[in-house]
């Protein structure tokens, strides 16, 4: 008689460390939608105010550059202090510096905000993404939460509804920031930030984490770090330990370095096509997308080779990247922000999945800021660069230069099809990049590291849970090890 099947394993999270993992990826949820609310708005009403492209530019490059700059030190507070500390500190930061924007906001004269060169307008730009960067201590925290609390074999599932929270936020973002910049300018969006914050901090409070105590990673003799330290030494050293892990963090570097232009140019490119309520509203349907694609991973996994699955994600992803700027439509650009919407998810749990299946627990927080800050190093490049590129060659180029005059018959004239060649340019870039590593030996090595990492590597918090029957607050339950990993891939 055949084996009676067995059912995939399912998350639950309605009890035990479980529950907890839902409370804390909801509070993320929450403060991810304001933080990011404030960089959307910002960036839409500066270029309403302004109408430069290379002022929209110079915001995704402040946040890529400030992330980047400070991931491997938030990796290290993560590491060396409980997780909800981490997270209730990083939104009271923001929200303080939400209030001095507020301030400053206030006390300026209208009329500072309308000039791209006024320094007043930069202040306050700068105060806003710094409020947006302080959030980022949260993003590092929760994979490694998610490590504490789910069972190895569900991680995956588990990585895919992080996913679904993180694009998810940028998404309704959208609709949320374009409704609030158009009725009252960043006023209200400041407001709003400020009422959220609070009454996230007075949630998480509740919440009762399972980690009883915190593992130093200094070190020991010549190489330690004192606790909270960045430890850069010693966490180079273990990401070059783990074969594989190196390439796998260059091939995502090498996408954020023509990634950036996106963040440069999408929302010049969406408000040239249709009004910032609109532009707003779509983004905000293009979330249901993301939430079906996190809901896929969460119910049917990765399978057992999540690096070729990330790498043919990227494949589908820069293939509609290259189609949809060909027609002057915002249909096709709809139609291939639903095939990289539903996709996002995907990728963005294959790479977490791989770095806790390989990286000790206690070195996580270390591992994913070093990934963050090395990923992010590569799109300022493109961010700063390319808002100016595309403003003073690219646009000539195809206003009334040789570009039009070979191509505008067909593909268009101005700023607007300035910014679809770029986009169709680094899609042919980004498709051949990806082409060439999924035939490449470092790909193999990539895919043979994780395959005997899985079967031979324990990836489990170090830790004891204190497991309460009421995870918001409840009195404490017995003490109940961990969930450990297994064999399975």
């Amino acid at each position: 008689m055949p084996a009676p099947e067995v059912p995939p394993p399912r998350l639950d999270l309605r009890s035990g460390p479980q529950r907890v993992f839902a409370h804390l990826l909801v509070s993320n949820a929450v403060v991810s939608v304001i933080n990011y609310t404030v960089w959307f708005a910002v960036t839409f009403w500066v270029f309403l105010e302004t109408r430069s492209v290379f002022a929209t530019g110079m915001i995704a490059g402040i946040f890529v550059v400030a992330t980047a700059a400070t991931g491997i030190w938030f990796g290290s507070l993560v590491d060396n202090h409980h997780k909800r500390s981490v997270m209730q500190t990083s939104a009271l930061v923001s929200a303080g510096i939400y209030g001095v924007c507020l301030a400053v906001y206030l006390l300026t004269p209208a009329s500072a905000f309308s000039d791209v060169a006024s320094w007043q307008l930069w202040v306050f730009v700068v105060l806003c993404m710094a409020g947006v960067v302080a959030g980022n201590p949260r993003g590092i925290a929760l994979p490694t939460l998610v490590t504490l609390l789910v069972p190895a074999d569900l991680r995956d599932r588990a990585n895919g509804l992080v996913g679904t929270v993180t694009g998810t936020s940028m998404l309704v973002t959208s609709v949320i920031s374009g409704v609030l910049v158009a009725s009252g300018g960043m006023l209200h969006v400041l407001l709003l930030a400020l009422v959220v914050l609070a009454a996230s901090v007075l949630h998480l409070a509740g919440v009762r984490v399972p980690e009883t105590r915190v593992v130093p990673t200094g070190g020991t003799g010549a190489d330690a770090a004192p606790v909270g330290g960045v430890d850069l030494r010693g966490t180079w050293r273990l990401v070059r330990g783990v074969p594989g892990l190196v390439p796998l963090i260059a091939f995502s570097c090498f996408n954020n370095l023509i990634g950036g232009g996106f963040m440069a140019l999408m929302d010049a490119y969406g408000l040239s096509l249709v009004s910032v309520q609109v532009w707003g509203l779509l983004w905000g349907g293009l979330s249901a997308v993301m939430i079906v694609g996190g809901l896929l991973v969460a119910r049917v996994g990765l399978g057992s080779r999540p690096v070729r699955l990330l790498l043919l994600v990227n494949v589908v992803s820069w293939t509609v990247t290259v189609l949809f700027p060909l027609a002057h439509s915002v249909v096709t650009l709809t139609v291939a922000m639903v095939v990289f919407m539903l996709l996002m998810p995907f990728a963005e749990a294959a790479e977490q999945t791989v770095l806790q299946r390989v990286v000790p627990y206690e070195r996580q927080g270390r591992v994913f800021g070093f990934a963050q800050s090395v990923e992010q190093s590569a799109a300022p490049v493109t961010a700063f660069l390319v808002g100016p590129i595309t403003q003073f060659l690219v646009v000539p180029f195809m206003t009334d230069g040789a570009g039009a005059a070979a191509i505008g018959g067909w593909f268009g004239t101005g700023q607007t099809r300035a910014i679809a060649l770029v986009f169709v340019v680094t899609g042919l870039v980004g498709l051949a990049a990806t082409l060439l590593a999924l035939v490449s030996p470092q790909y193999r090595a990539l895919a043979a590291s994780y395959a005997r990492a899985a079967t031979t590597v324990d990836v489990t918090a170090d830790v004891t849970a204190d497991v309460t029957a009421d995870p918001t607050g409840g009195e404490a339950g017995d003490q109940l090890p961990l969930h450990t990993g297994d064999a399975r891939p």
